[in-house]
């Protein structure tokens, strides 16, 4: 399937650990932003991907995201996939880790698709927006109430974006994966028994690859899915159905 996503420019958060999704757009080739907070992984993707624009930020403070991407310039499709996922049984939540969770995983979304969107509206120009969510926005889990907290939130935010960005033509979707074998995936799943009671939930059977998130975003960047916004698009192995 032809996604027309050649020579249009993208910028992806959370690109240092979700490097699968810059590699997917730098093979279609798609100019890509790439923004991370780890200089490190910025400097081994520009040696994967020749020719990406790398960007160091810590998108949980605001004036420094200003800083960085208030001049970024035209972009036409944005992945919001930075997220921070800090796990605590709910009578330990503390405020330092509510506060980080929140900075990143919802109010990041904002300001960076403010920037992305206010670019595109004064170009005139459509565009595309996905928010990378969670099964956890609609599902209960373990240790999880901050983190599930700031996913239910951004699958309503992804909402009242496509409702309020579709008179611009800018189209707004989530992906909402299960577990994905990411460093961030591996760090909080590895316990075999702690997989296990995820795993018996996922009608499949199995945690999701890096690729099967990878092609859904592509998917809802492109032209394909034209007349998709405002969806919360599950991939996740049935946990939903359950």
């Amino acid at each position: 399937m032809e996604l027309g996503l050649a020579g249009r420019r993208v910028l992806v958060t959370g690109a240092g650990k979700g490097r699968g999704t810059v590699q997917a757009l730098h093979a279609t080739g798609a100019r890509v932003v790439a923004v991370s907070r780890t200089q490190a992984d910025l400097d081994s993707l520009v040696r994967e991907c020749p020719g990406i624009e790398p960007v160091c930020v810590d998108l949980g403070d605001w004036e420094a995201t200003e800083r960085a991407l208030g001049s970024v310039g035209p972009v036409d499709l944005l992945v919001n996939n930075a997220a921070v996922a800090l796990l605590q049984p709910f009578l330990e939540v503390t405020k330092e880790a509510f506060d980080r969770s929140f900075e990143v995983n919802l109010r990041a979304v904002i300001q960076v698709s403010q920037i992305v969107a206010r670019g595109l509206i004064a170009r005139g120009v459509p565009g595309a927006i996905v928010n990378v969510s969670s099964q956890g926005s609609q599902r209960a889990v373990t240790n999880h109430s901050v983190y599930c907290s700031t996913k239910g939130a951004l699958d309503m935010l992804t909402k009242v974006m496509a409702l309020e960005l579709g008179p611009h033509k800018i189209r707004v979707n989530a992906v909402n994966p299960t577990v994905v074998m990411t460093p961030m995936g591996q760090a909080a799943w590895s316990d075999p028994h702690k997989a296990k009671t995820m795993l018996d939930r996922i009608p499949l059977g199995k945690f999701a690859e890096v690729e099967h998130v990878v092609d859904a975003i592509l998917f809802l960047l492109s032209d394909r899915s034209g007349m998709t916004t405002g969806s919360t698009l599950p991939v996740e192995g049935g946990f939903w159905a359950c």
